[in-house]
């Protein structure tokens, strides 16, 4: 069996830092970085490949939902996403959901699993509300690798700041 222990990025790898026009955030320098909107997204952070073999590339994304005239605040959006949760894929299982904070910006922490056709996945979301738009930024990994990368895909998610609120 492989040795699934080794650290993702090594420590003092180098990171980047992409700044938009209302948000910014840093990531690895060997995380493919795609901004073309691929699935909606705003951007796409891939990991390198394990391996020729490794069919999943575990990745941060970042969704921007308009949600102007709704009047949607973060508890509701918080409320209708745990329950998409439940409907998103099979054997979907809510781990955690709690508020949090940073800085004076408060936002949703949820952890999940579902199964996404023969993948097994882990997610860990933070959901913003700013301005009439949801901010959903997304770990997504393996199950099975979710410890692996925890705590890069936290330093990512946790750099994430807005430049304009």
């Amino acid at each position: 069996m492989e040795d699934t222990t080794k650290k993702i990025i090594p420590a003092g790898e180098d990171w980047k830092t992409l700044t938009q026009d209302n948000y910014s955030f840093q990531y690895p320098s060997n995380w493919e970085l795609d901004t073309s909107g691929q699935l909606g997204t705003s951007f796409i952070l891939f990991s390198p490949q394990e391996s020729e073999e490794d069919p999943f590339q575990e990745n941060v994304n970042l969704l921007i939902q308009d949600l102007t005239g709704m009047n949607i605040d973060l508890d509701q959006f918080t409320a209708i996403s745990e329950e998409q949760v439940k409907s998103l894929g099979t054997n979907s299982n809510l781990i955690e959901s709690k508020r949090m904070k940073s800085g004076n910006t408060a936002y949703q922490k949820i952890i999940y699993t579902a199964d996404q056709g023969l993948f097994h996945l882990q997610h860990e979301q933070y959901y913003w509300m700013i301005n009439e738009h949801a901010y959903i930024l997304t770990l997504t990994t393996e199950q099975h690798q979710f410890d692996n990368y925890k705590e890069t895909g936290e330093r990512i998610l946790n750099s994430f700041t807005f430049t304009k609120e």
